[in-house]
């Protein structure tokens, strides 16, 4: 018994501290549809104040980006998600917000945020997803 709790020690002190999860969502609620091909970046403000790209991805068929880059989590930090709305639905389309962004905290390192946009032709909401 004292082999298996000494190793479940060791195995708990190897594995690396958990980090956070983010993964965001394009909601297009005036066509009912996930908003696929939406170019969107990642960034954290670092201790000097200045944005740093962490991540970049693009929206899948489903208007969803469920990691940004190899999958890599996430330290504590002020973050914030760019949306290029500019190609979308179509590279002809104007719309009245071309890039929205949203800026919010990751408190737990080990938790899952998951940020969401729902747009429309001239307004945008969102929220914190699970």
């Amino acid at each position: 018994m004292r082999s298996i709790a000494l190793a479940l020690l060791v195995a708990a002190a190897a594995t690396p501290a958990a980090a956070a999860d983010i993964s965001t969502h394009v909601l297009d609620l005036a066509r009912g549809v996930g908003g696929k091909a939406v170019p969107v970046v990642l960034s954290r403000r670092g201790s000097d104040g200045k944005w740093q790209q962490v991540g970049t991805a693009t929206t899948d068929a489903d208007g969803r980006v469920r990691r940004f880059g190899d999958g890599k989590a996430f330290d504590t930090g002020i973050y914030k998600l760019e949306f290029d709305m500019s190609g979308y639905p179509d590279v002809s389309a104007t719309p009245f917000f071309p890039e929205i962004t949203l800026t919010f905290r990751v408190t737990d390192k080990a938790g899952h945020y998951h940020v969401p946009v729902v747009v429309s032709p001239y307004g945008y909401s969102t929220y914190r997803g699970n």
